[in-house]
C-alpha cells in the first residue's frame, strides 16, 4: 500500500467498498436479463440505461468549466475502448452467473482475475501505468485472494 492510500479520506475507501456490491448487484440483474433473454441482450440493456443514469447524472452535477490556459492533453487512443471491455464483462458474467459458479463464484472468480492483472499490470507498467515491482505483500495477498475465490469455488454452497 502507497503512502497516499494510508493518508486518504475514509469516504474513498467507503466509495470503493460500495462499488463492490454495486458490482454485485449489476452482475446480479445482468444475469436475470441473460436468463431470460441471451447475454448480448443483457449487455446491450446495462449499457444503454447506463447511456440514460449517466446523461441524467452530468444533467445533475455538471458544472460549467472555467477555460484553462493552453491546450489540456489527450487522452492515450486506447483509453478510448474501455466499452469494449465493458461489454465483454458483461457478456462473460451474464453467463458465468447462470453456470453452476453461480453469484459468489463469478465475482470471486472475476475478483481473483482482477487481481492477478492488477499486480500484472503495475509490474509491467501496461497502458501507461508507473512501474512498480510487486512486494511480498502484494504477493501474498493475491495468493489469499485466489485461495479465497478457489476455496468459495470449491467448497461453497454452490459446489458441484
Amino acid at each position: 500500500m502507497t503512502t497516499e492510500a494510508r493518508n486518504s479520506h475514509p469516504i474513498y475507501f467507503v466509495g470503493a467498498f460500495a462499488t463492490g456490491g454495486l458490482l454485485t448487484f449489476m452482475v446480479h440483474l445482468n444475469g436475470e436479463l441473460a436468463r431470460y433473454g441471451n447475454p448480448l441482450f443483457s449487455s446491450w440493456t446495462a449499457h444503454g440505461t447506463g447511456i440514460i443514469a449517466a446523461v441524467i447524472l452530468l444533467l445533475v452535477v455538471h458544472r460549467r468549466r472555467r477555460p484553462t490556459v493552453g491546450k489540456t492533453p489527450n487522452a492515450p487512443w486506447w483509453a478510448y475502448f474501455g466499452g469494449i471491455s465493458g461489454a465483454a464483462t458483461v457478456i462473460l458474467t451474464s453467463t458465468a452467473v447462470n453456470s453452476p459458479l453461480g453469484l459468489s463464484g463469478t465475482l470471486a472468480l472475476g475478483l481473483a482475475g482482477q487481481v492477478v492483472f492488477s499486480v500484472a499490470a503495475d509490474s509491467w507498467g501496461l497502458f501507461g501505468l508507473p512501474k512498480r515491482r510487486p512486494d511480498r505483500r502484494d504477493i501474498a495477498a493475491l495468493g489469499l485472494v485466489v485461495t479465497g475465490a478457489a476455496l468459495i469455488i470449491l467448497f461453497g454452497r454452490g459446489a458441484a
